[in-house]
């Protein structure tokens, strides 16, 4: 057995680039490659397909582009693949991929792991009056539902590779699983050892997005060497203790540093003390991240308690149509010329479906992109340029399209300075809702190439982790200076369902107390008062010097079902910091005038 493993993380979502598979088996030294396709956005959509045409409803392009270009390099160099781009239709994808791999005339064993889907059991789960975990909703109309999905663990994954895969396709399982499955199987770890399983689990959660791990979505894009042309994918290297590096291929663009790596550990994990999964609920709070070389840090130190009983379980469902429309103004009053038409577009698609008999839209929104919509507007007649988003849900797909036509059909009475890049009408989608509810595992068969079995751990019980203490306050009785934020501090934001994670991670920990003081739950509240969190939750990371932030209610239903421009807390980290934070002029002496402003 070797001492260690390295795992390289190819995909981050589906429609991730294609060059990342090339890339990643050119030097030959890399034993697995792992592949992360599934949103529940992704679901939503996946199940359409198959609704279509029952051999569709998985990621088409792992079979057509991932693989089918590579596969005889990667039976050369006997590397091993992970992927959960069997989507709603697992079957069908390792159908699809062992018939590629015979026509190409080559030996490897595909497994397909499924069981996840549970879409039908719906009537079951509605008859049992199932509740939405988080907001107590009942179960949503049968006939509406899209996807019901389990989220699995890696113990199946790894039983398949112990089996002999060399490819194990699964459906529905939590991102990070890929990564730990080949850990469990190669290494031989037990199912109740947990701190290794929480630490090959975080290996996971930092490349399970790809090149975010390299310099993508990174605060100081500015810093990162050719990030955009030629950027490098994320390698892991696991010891046998679970400790890992985080380093990316040779020759190619991206950055892999502290700041980097402590960005992706932060990004959409709620509760960093607290992060379950179905294998082992993870604590990252304490985790070390240390630069040991140019493009290469070590990451130690996850802790991790037994696991949920339970599996997570994420429904989709429709819920009316939505349409909108993205359209640019130019000149001074830019900004009020936008929302006069936005306005205008509305009271007549309004006062049309009146005369049509039609029920009023459920929901409307106006952003004027460019005018500082993101943080809260602004009517600066000195604003010159804008973009106008112009948004409606209504139950109906011909009601949500009459916006359009109302929209486009007042074109030449609008103020001056209009214009739209694409003429043609954009199609009213369907708004795809989450339901998240927990299943006991002994309910959920999962199958491994049609075998049968159920992954239940004997755990220990439980004991929640006692909060960090946190930052001690600082001393105020020197002058003080304001700064925006991003001079302090490096962000990275996402959503989880309806909730916007923000994490911020101190460039210095000599900061971190002046940023807590000033980060309250209070002012972060206030500061996205137009965005309307029902409540905001803060904890602290003390081993990276960092806070996260859980918005709750903040992202108008999130996904598919919501409105907004940003509908999954993208930019939310860029927004906050902006923030202005005091603190001693003599601790950021370095600061120019610019910068401080």
């Amino acid at each position: 057995m070797k001492s260690s493993i390295k795992i390289a993380g190819a995909s981050g979502y589906w429609g991730d680039a294609a060059m990342s598979t090339p890339q990643l088996l050119r030097d030959g030294d890399i034993d697995y490659l792992v592949y992360d396709y599934l949103a529940e956005v992704t679901m939503s959509i996946l199940a359409r397909a198959r609704a279509k045409d029952p051999a569709l409803g998985y990621a088409v392009d792992f079979v057509t582009s991932a693989m089918g270009r590579n596969l005889a390099r990667i039976a050369k160099q006997n590397v091993k693949v992970i992927s959960n781009a069997g989507g709603v239709n697992p079957m069908a994808c390792g159908e699809a991929l062992r018939a590629l791999i015979a026509k190409q005339g080559l030996d490897l064993k595909v497994a397909v792991i499924s069981g996840d889907d549970l879409v039908s059991r719906a009537v079951d789960f509605q008859d049992k009056n199932i509740k939405e975990m988080f907001s107590g909703k009942n179960f949503p109309d049968v006939a509406k539902v899209a996807s019901i999905n389990a989220y699995l663990g890696a113990a199946p994954i790894a039983q398949a590779l112990n089996d002999g895969a060399d490819i194990v396709i699964t459906g529905r399982c939590v991102d990070s699983a890929v990564t730990l499955g080949a850990c469990i199987s190669h290494f031989g770890w037990t199912m109740d050892e947990y701190d290794k399983l929480a630490q090959a689990s975080l290996a996971g959660h930092i490349i399970e997005c790809g090149v975010q791990a390299t310099g993508g979505n990174f605060t100081d894009w500015e810093l990162v060497k050719d990030s955009l042309v030629n950027i490098g994918y994320p390698i892991v290297e696991v010891q046998e203790n679970a400790n890992f590096t985080v380093s990316k291929p040779k020759n190619t663009g991206g950055l892999v540093s502290v700041a980097t790596v402590s960005e992706q550990m932060i990004y959409e994990i709620g509760d960093p003390q607290t992060y379950i999964l179905p294998d082992v609920v993870c604590d990252f709070s304490d985790v070390k991240i240390e630069q040991i070389s140019e493009d290469c840090v070590s990451v130690r130190g996850a802790i991790g308690r037994p696991p949920p009983k339970d599996y997570k379980v994420c429904a989709t469902y429709i819920d009316g149509f939505r349409a909108g429309m993205l359209i640019s103004f130019t000149g001074l009053d830019a900004a009020k010329k936008a929302k006069t038409y936005g306005k205008a577009s509305l009271e007549r698609a309004e006062n049309l479906l009146k005369r049509v008999k039609f029920p009023p839209f459920a929901q409307t929104s106006i952003e004027v992109i460019g005018a500082d919509s993101q943080y809260g507007g602004s009517d600066n007649p000195e604003i010159r340029e804008v973009v106008l988003k112009l948004a409606v849900r209504h139950e109906s797909m011909n009601g949500a399209g009459i916006l359009i036509k109302e929209t486009t059909g007042m074109a030449l009475a609008t103020p001056a300075g209009l214009s739209i890049f694409n003429a043609g009408r954009p199609k009213p989608s369907p708004i795809v809702r989450l339901f998240s509810f927990t299943l006991p595992k002994d309910n959920v068969v999962v199958k491994i190439d049609s075998v049968d079995t159920t992954y239940t751990q004997n755990a220990d019980i439980c004991v929640a982790p006692t909060p960090h203490a946190p930052p001690k306050s600082p001393p105020t009785s020197e002058a003080l200076i304001s700064v925006p934020l991003i001079a302090l501090a490096w962000g990275r934001s996402g959503d989880k369902g309806d909730k916007a994670n923000i994490g911020i991670i101190a460039r210095d920990v000599k900061y971190l107390p002046w940023i807590w003081r000033a980060l309250t739950e209070e002012s972060v509240s206030q500061y996205f008062a137009h965005f309307n969190p029902s409540r905001v939750e803060r904890f602290f990371l003390p081993g990276v010097a960092a806070i996260n932030f859980l918005l709750h209610d903040v992202l108008d239903g999130g996904g598919m079902a919501s409105l907004r421009n940003d509908p999954q807390a993208k930019a939310y980290a860029q927004i906050l910091l902006s923030y202005k934070v005091e603190i001693p002029q003599g601790l950021i002496p370095e600061l120019t005038n610019e910068v401080r402003s």
